[in-house]
């Protein structure tokens, strides 16, 4: 009787194009940009729009392996830390050897997806809960992104990396690669997760993964593929940060995996597991960086964004434990 239920829901949610929650934040976001156009001269400007694509980006690509993560009921608190440690590697060998701009990328896919395997062998196998494994390899992760930095930030950077940056030099048409590209990998995984069966029982996952189990769904592979695909967007969101120029210091992707987790709970995924989407995701990253947008344009105290978000956050969570609960009385 559950093994039923467990593999109807997902079936439920994945079902629709689009959800309610989405529907609300696309109203959210467009009542958003409608005030900041009154109060702000300059928010509807070329440059503006693109600064805030630009900048929403590395969250959005990296939230696109988030969801799958937060759908099969884990989390990965490590991303920022694991965007330092591709970021410090590419860099110096960027700068120190010349690499050219296919292996640059090639070698931040490759150091992000091994950073996520690791996670994704310790929560499968270990049996441990993810927020504890991924907050233990977060600080081991920073310490090894110290080790690498050598006490020095990662100066001289030169411009191999552009076309995924955010300046002229990384558009297509006025719109910043690095948000094309999100944009294409979260319709990737969106398929990937509608259409194939090994991407609808990571919904299964996340209801029940006993259940899953026992109607045949490799559950220890899945939950091991999805920190290794979060992994590969961390390198690609380390190759965007890259190329946007300047230095790499050594507080860099501190609080990233925060806005990165806001962003897929804002777009509708629940914590729980089961139930979310990566269109979700982009318009819950494109909300996050409206918000820290405004705050800038409006010169408001920073704190704010931090408050904003955090209200956001609480509001999506309440609903969906509203949702959850309503849907176990029926």
């Amino acid at each position: 009787m559950s093994a039923v239920a467990t593999t109807a829901r997902p079936r439920r949610v994945t079902a629709r194009a689009i959800e309610g929650q989405e529907l609300v934040l696309l109203g959210v976001l467009a009542v958003l940009w409608l005030v900041l156009s009154f109060a702000v001269d300059t928010f509807f400007t070329a440059s503006t729009l693109q600064d805030l694509m630009a900048a929403v980006a590395p969250v959005a690509i990296v939230g696109v392996g988030m969801t799958a993560i937060i759908v099969t009921g884990g989390i990965d608190v490590s991303v920022g830390s694991a965007v330092a440690v591709a970021m410090v590697v590419v860099g110096q060998l960027v700068r120190d050897s010349g690499l050219p701009f296919l292996p640059a990328v090639a070698v931040a896919v490759a150091v992000g997806a091994a950073l996520g395997l690791i996670n994704g062998v310790l929560v499968a196998y270990g049996r441990v809960h993810p927020i504890i494994v991924t907050f233990a390899t977060l600080n081991l992760y920073r310490w090894l992104a110290f080790q690498i930095f050598g006490g020095e930030e990662v100066n001289n950077i030169p411009g191999t990396l552009a076309a995924l940056g955010g300046g002229a030099e990384g558009r297509t048409a006025g719109l910043p690669n690095a948000f094309l590209l999100a944009v294409v990998l979260a319709a990737l995984m969106w398929a990937y997760m509608r259409y194939s069966p090994t991407g609808r029982h990571l919904y299964a996952i996340g209801n029940d993964a006993h259940a899953a189990r026992l109607q045949g769904v490799r559950v220890t592979r899945r939950l091991v593929s999805v920190y290794v695909i979060t992994g590969v967007m961390v390198g690609l969101a380390a190759v965007v940060f890259i190329g946007g120029g300047g230095r790499i210091g050594q507080a860099v992707g501190t609080g990233f995996e925060l806005q990165v987790i806001a962003a897929v709970v804002i777009g509708g995924t629940s914590i729980l597991g089961g139930r979310g989407t990566v269109f979700g995701t982009v318009l819950g990253a494109l909300l996050v960086g409206t918000v820290s947008a405004a705050v800038t344009l409006l010169g408001w105290p920073s704190e704010l964004t931090a408050l904003f978000i955090g209200v956001f956050i609480l509001v999506a969570v309440g609903v969906d434990l509203l949702r959850q609960r309503r849907r176990q009385s029926l």
